[in-house]
């Protein structure tokens, strides 16, 4: 991408040898682990550098054969290499979560083609629709930046369209910065500092918004956590840990780390939902 130093600075993506890491899974897997995170600055590209490798699918089901792993996610992805294979094994894998964190970065194509992102407005969210309809209750997180060299008032316009159409859970938003090295810090057309900001506000606002109606369609749900720690709160114990489809949980109840408890949600926050353990 035009914007992004990281290639310049790490050099090419390489891709792990499969059996590596399969190896480290499963002794993950017998310490007592039970959710396991597939990194990568772009996770679904895994095995194109590998002559005649196996493909990011491939590890999804290789590591979801693992005995004692009963989660699996994975980050972060480009819409470009999203393939139908990477759909099928979400589909298919139980133990793949409801969740893709899928940056978007723009909703305007004439900025995304600034930006050299590969997918069009309409790719993004023809791809975002098929995947919510081949994977039941899919929560789509993305990243977008506001104020790109170049951004105009109908191409920032276009960005709360593409916001209002996809239907994102949650959204990381961002000012363009230029970093030193990058095509994009060398366009003429910078956006002015105070107009960034004016509209990165605007974006949030729209959506806070949107994340509180996702969640609020979540109370009165019963759904498994995986219980990520316990603490203390106005004399309270409190659990908080993760749903499937990654939504944050805090909940009173007698669960223990590592434990997948059921909980019923009964209100939201901002960007947690809250509720109590059910009983069995």
């Amino acid at each position: 991408c035009t914007y992004c130093i990281v290639p310049h600075v790490r050099g090419p993506e390489r891709s792990r040898d499969i059996d590596n890491i399969l190896s480290e899974a499963r002794g993950l897997a017998e310490s007592g682990v039970k959710e396991i995170t597939l990194l990568g600055q772009n996770v679904n590209a895994y095995g194109k550098d590998l002559m005649h490798g196996p493909g990011f699918a491939e590890l999804l089901w290789g590591v979801a054969e693992i005995d004692g792993i009963e989660r699996i996610r994975f980050m972060t992805s480009h819409p470009k290499d999203v393939s139908d294979a990477l759909i099928e094994a979400m589909a298919g894998c139980e133990k793949v979560c409801r969740h893709i964190h899928l940056p978007v970065q723009s909703g305007s194509t004439a900025i995304l083609r600034a930006m050299n992102r590969k997918y069009s407005k309409e790719d993004y969210l023809a791809l975002a629709g098929r995947m919510k309809d081949a994977v039941p209750g899919l929560e789509i997180t993305t990243d977008i930046i506001v104020g790109f060299p170049g951004e105009t008032r109908e191409d920032f316009d276009e960005t709360l369209d593409l916001v209002r159409r996809a239907g994102f859970s949650a959204a990381f938003t961002f000012m363009y910065s230029p970093r030193k090295g990058t095509p994009a810090a060398k366009l003429a057309d910078q956006v002015e500092k105070a107009v960034k900001k004016e509209r990165l506000l605007e974006l949030n606002a729209l959506v806070a918004g949107m994340t509180a109606r996702e969640n609020e369609a979540y109370v009165g749900r019963t759904e498994r956590v995986l219980v990520e720690g316990v603490r203390e709160s106005g004399g309270e114990r409190l659990c908080y840990g993760r749903t499937h489809a990654s939504k944050t949980v805090c909940f009173t109840g007698g669960a223990a780390p590592g434990d997948i408890a059921l909980v019923t949600v009964t209100h939201t926050r901002e960007l947690s939902l809250h509720g109590k353990q059910a009983e069995v």
